[in-house]
């Protein structure tokens, strides 16, 4: 399994729409960078936002779990609440191939703000924006600024072609468009 280079991962976000909207080039001047690199792909975060909140003293249960326990935010910036979370979504959308698994991993700027954002790899075959988990890690509120980068993709190439994709599966995630919660299967 290697993984993909610059070229690469433009050719299959130009041709095959594995990336849309696709940004040639890292852009830097001013934010948070975001867009191709040299082994990967920085995404960027959008102005929607889930914060998490205790209001309700609710418990965190996958299985059961408590959508008031967020509250929606639109905005330019959110403010993460000391040792918190929010969930958010990318700007871009993806198509991974069949071939293919990606790791996201989050920016050094963020982490060295505590900052930590949390993504499961994308599967062959899954299509959508990915929700994001980013944690604030510090005692102290903390910024993160939408429509700039927040993480980088990095693609690896299988051996050969799976057996069963995330699309073939159904997955409960495939194709989703807004920030999504969790979601048990039943």
């Amino acid at each position: 399994m290697g993984i993909k280079p610059d070229h690469w991962i433009r050719r299959k976000a130009l041709e095959d729409k594995m990336i849309d909207p696709f940004v040639e080039g890292s852009i830097r001047s001013g934010v948070i960078s975001y867009g191709i690199s040299s082994y990967g792909y920085d995404i960027r975060v959008s102005n929607e936002f889930k914060i998490f909140t205790n209001v309700h003293s609710a418990v965190v249960d996958p299985k059961h779990f408590v959508p008031e326990s967020f509250v929606d935010f639109a905005g330019d910036i959110c403010i993460i609440p000391p040792n918190s979370f929010v969930l958010s979504r990318t700007v871009e959308h993806f198509k991974i191939p069949r071939e293919v698994l990606v790791i996201c991993v989050g920016k050094s700027t963020y982490a060295r703000c505590g900052l930590i954002v949390n993504v499961t790899p994308l599967e062959p075959g899954w299509e959508g924006y990915l929700t994001l988990e980013i944690s604030n890690t510090t005692p102290l509120p903390a910024k993160v600024y939408a429509n700039e980068g927040i993480a980088q993709l990095l693609f690896f190439a299988g051996d050969g072609i799976c057996e069963t994709s995330y699309a073939d599966k159904k997955g409960k995630y495939q194709g989703q468009v807004e920030v999504t919660l969790p979601r048990i299967e039943k």
